[in-house]
């Protein structure tokens, strides 16, 4: 069986209570959280497995990450 490796950025931004949010800009409302660096991470990986098998449940595309490539002229 085939099996697509997906690559996405996460992004941390410390929570006030302590811990991180994290988020995945080019999955729309993927958002989880951890107490420590380590649990942020692995809870986003969850959280990116769970959004993805629902996607397909539904039959509908998964998005892959998309890097915007800027052409700076020097």
């Amino acid at each position: 069986m085939y099996m697509h490796i997906h690559r996405y950025t996460i992004n941390f931004t410390p929570a006030e209570e302590g811990g991180y949010t994290v988020t995945v800009p080019a999955l729309p409302g993927c958002i989880t959280e951890g107490d420590t660096y380590e649990e942020a991470i692995s809870n986003a990986k969850e959280a990116i497995q769970a959004y993805i098998e629902s996607l397909e449940k539904d039959n509908l595309p998964v998005p892959d990450e998309i890097s915007e490539v800027i052409e700076i002229a020097a």
